[in-house]
C-alpha cells in the first residue's frame, strides 16, 4: 500500500504516536472530545474539511499535506533565499557607509511595489540587502518599513515564526512613534495569525486600533460610519482635539480593525470579528481619495473582501462563496494589488472546499494563478489547496496543470 492510500485517519494517527501524544492529548489540544479523535483515526468519522485538516496538521507540527499523503517537494520557480533574509535578521554590525536617505527611500519603494505585485522571488533576493540598509541609516521611518516588508514576504512562505520575529524588530524600532508603532502592529497581527496565536493577534491589533480611532458606537447606534449619532464623530478628527488625523492613520486603523476580526474569527468570538468589521466599515466610509502612504490598500472593497474571508475563519463557507461573486464584479476589485487580489483568491478556493464543490476551489485557484501566480506557487498553503482539489476525479480543469507547476502528483 503505498502512502496515498493509506486512510487520512491512519496518517493522524501515526503522526499522533510520533509526537508521543495520547488521543486525549489531541483531544485537549484539539479542544474537542477523545472520541471524536477515535473515530477519525479509525475512519468512522470524516475528516473532509480543510479548516479542520489544517488545524490537525498544526497540532501534529507536519504540512496539511503530509496528512493527505501528498509528498513533500520544492515547488518549481519558489524562491531560494529564506536563509540569507534568516542571517540577515541575526547580523547585528552596522554597515560602515549606510545609504543616502533618499536612496533608502527609493529601495523601500521598491520592496513594496514587488510585494504588492506579487513578485516574491524578486523580493526574497532584494531583502537582505535592504535590511542591511535600512540597519544602517539608523532611521525608524526605513526600518520599521522594512522590516514590515521582510515579515509579510516570510509569511507568504509559510516561515511565520521569523516572521513574528521581523515584526517584532519593526515594533522595536518604531519607537515612541505611534503611526509607526500601529503600522508594525499590522505585520505583527500578520505573523501572529500566521502562528495559529489568533487571541494574541487580535489583542494587539484591536489595541493598536483603538489608540488611532475614535471608540465604537454605543450599543444600539447604527448610524452611518459606525461612529453614533454625533456628527462631528463621523469625520477624520484626532480625538484630543488637536485638529484633523491624516486620512492614511485612519486607514491603518482600518486595517487593524480588519485583522483583528480576522483574528477574532479564528478565535471563535465569531459576534465581535462582525463588530469589528462593521466599525471597520464605518472608517473606509470616510475615506476618499487619499495617498495609501503606509501601504495598507484599507479602503470600502477590502472591508468586503474580509467578510468573505471572517466567514471562512469561522467555517461559515456557504456565506463566503454567496458573498464572493458580486466582489469580483467590483471596479474597485480591480484596483486592488495583485497580491491582494491572489490571496484573497487562494482563501476563497478554501471555501468552495469547505462546501464541496470542487470547480469552485479549481476556478479560485486558476484565477489567483492568473492575477499574481507567485501566490499559487510559492505558498504552501496554496499547495496544499492545490493538492486537495486535484485527488479530486476526475480533477477539474486546470488544477492538473497547476499541479505540475507547483511539483505535486497526482
Amino acid at each position: 500500500m503505498t502512502s496515498d492510500d493509506i486512510p487520512i485517519g491512519r496518517r493522524v494517527a501515526s503522526w499522533r504516536v510520533r509526537r508521543q501524544m495520547t488521543q486525549q492529548m489531541l483531544a485537549d489540544r484539539l479542544r474537542r472530545s477523545k472520541s471524536w479523535v477515535d473515530k477519525i483515526e479509525r475512519g468512522a468519522r470524516p475528516l473532509d474539511r480543510y479548516s479542520v485538516i489544517q488545524e490537525l496538521a498544526h497540532v501534529l507540527r507536519v504540512d496539511p499535506e503530509v496528512l493527505l499523503g501528498q509528498p513533500r517537494s520544492t515547488p518549481a520557480g519558489a524562491p531560494d533565499g529564506v536563509d540569507d533574509i534568516r542571517a540577515a535578521l541575526a547580523r547585528y554590525d552596522i554597515p560602515h557607509a549606510p545609504p543616502q536617505t533618499d536612496e533608502l527611500r527609493r529601495q523601500v519603494g521598491h520592496a513594496w511595489l514587488a510585494y504588492q505585485h506579487a513578485h516574491y522571488g524578486q523580493l526574497v533576493r532584494l531583502v537582505p540587502g535592504l535590511l542591511d540598509a535600512a540597519q544602517g541609516a539608523r532611521k525608524a521611518e526605513p526600518l520599521v518599513q522594512a522590516y514590515r516588508i521582510t515579515s509579510s514576504l516570510l509569511v507568504k512562505l509559510g516561515e511565520a515564526d521569523l516572521a513574528w520575529l521581523a515584526a517584532d524588530r519593526a515594533m522595536a524600532a518604531a519607537s515612541d512613534d505611534p503611526t509607526l508603532a500601529a503600522t508594525a502592529t499590522i505585520a505583527v497581527a500578520q505573523a501572529l495569525r500566521a502562528a495559529n496565536r489568533d487571541p494574541l493577534a487580535l489583542t494587539a491589533a484591536q489595541t493598536a486600533a483603538n489608540r488611532l480611532l475614535p471608540p465604537p458606537s454605543r450599543p444600539g447606534d447604527h448610524e452611518v460610519g459606525g461612529f453614533g449619532g454625533d456628527q462631528s464623530a463621523r469625520q477624520p478628527h484626532d480625538q484630543r482635539g488637536v485638529g484633523l488625523r491624516p486620512a492614511g492613520e485612519w486607514a491603518v486603523g482600518g486595517t487593524l480593525l480588519l485583522q483583528a476580526a480576522l483574528a477574532a474569527a479564528g478565535c471563535g468570538e465569531h459576534r465581535r470579528a462582525d463588530e469589528l468589521t462593521d466599525r471597520a466599515a464605518g472608517v473606509a466610509t470616510t475615506l476618499r481619495g487619499y495617498d495609501d502612504t503606509h501601504r495598507t490598500s484599507f479602503a470600502p472593497i477590502t472591508v468586503e473582501l474580509a467578510r468573505v474571508l471572517v466567514a471562512v475563519a469561522r467555517g461559515d463557507a456557504a456565506e463566503a462563496v454567496l458573498r464572493h461573486p458580486a466582489i469580483m464584479r467590483r471596479e474597485a476589485w480591480r484596483r486592488l494589488p495583485a497580491e491582494y487580489r491572489g490571496a484573497y483568491l487562494v482563501d476563497v478556493a478554501r471555501a468552495y472546499l469547505q462546501v464541496g464543490d470542487l470547480r469552485g476551489a479549481a476556478r479560485a485557484l486558476v484565477d489567483a494563478d492568473s492575477v499574481a501566480p507567485a501566490e499559487v506557487r510559492c505558498r504552501p498553503l496554496a499547495r496544499t489547496l492545490i493538492a486537495e482539489v486535484a485527488r479530486g476525479h476526475p480533477a477539474p480543469a486546470g488544477v492538473a496543470r497547476l499541479a505540475t507547476l507547483v511539483g505535486l502528483t497526482r
